[in-house]
């Protein structure tokens, strides 16, 4: 494990977000170099030249690319830490699983309703209510999504929790109103020093987003 860490990324972006939480929970100390989408850097190109996409963790000159994957690199080369995914192979797939949604049914329908007007707008709302209550019923009446303890998949959209501001003032409603489950365990998990100190201020994600917006005419 040892040896210099990299993360490129933006303060902002979910998935930048979840790479330091999980450098967080291994205790892994890093050098974080803020990337401008617009220009990107030629750091930015050579490391991920196939997507050329934030986050890119780089480990002794080495690029790791795709958030999700990087957490998994991340556990495999700290197994003397506490580990992000279960021993168990159903279980570890099980996880894999609903990170995996995060990413296709969280990301994309809250980009649609952030991105997005009229109708395009309120079907993005509607297919993101949709995904939150699948989330909310894999979380159930536990404390977090991996029972007792924080794992893999409160790792994997937990940096979703500081968008709930955004999502729910461009889309005009109130996730702690629908989903009361997910913002209980999105405060449970702030209560982590590897969280809280990790996530982006909601209210700088907010002014991100509507600048965005202002940006696209909206």
């Amino acid at each position: 494990m040892a040896g210099e860490f990299v993360l490129l990324t933006l303060p902002e972006s979910p998935f930048g977000m979840r790479v330091k939480v999980a450098l967080a929970e291994k205790g892994i100390e890093y050098e974080e170099k803020v990337e401008n989408l617009f220009d990107k850097s030629p750091l930015l190109l050579q490391m991920n030249p196939v997507h050329k996409k934030i986050p890119v963790l780089i480990h002794n000159g080495t690029p790791i690319c795709e958030s999700l994957i990087i957490v998994q690199y991340i556990d495999e080369i700290s197994k003397d830490k506490s580990p992000l995914l279960p021993s168990d192979p159903y279980q570890c797939a099980h996880d894999r699983f609903w990170g995996d949604f995060v990413d296709k049914k969280i990301h994309p329908t809250g980009r649609r309703l952030c991105a997005n007007i009229g109708e395009e707008q309120e079907a993005g709302k509607k297919e993101l209510i949709e995904g939150l209550k699948a989330m909310e019923g894999e979380l159930g009446d536990k404390p977090y999504f991996n029972g007792e303890t924080f794992g893999f998949v409160d790792l994997s959209f937990v940096p979703f929790y500081p968008w709930f501001h955004t999502y729910e003032s461009i889309g005009n409603f109130s996730i702690e109103a629908e989903f009361p489950k997910l913002v209980a365990w999105g405060k449970r998990c702030m209560e982590k020093e590897s969280v809280s100190k990790s996530l982006a201020d909601p209210h700088k994600i907010l002014d991100f987003v509507m600048g965005r917006r202002k940006k696209m005419g909206f």
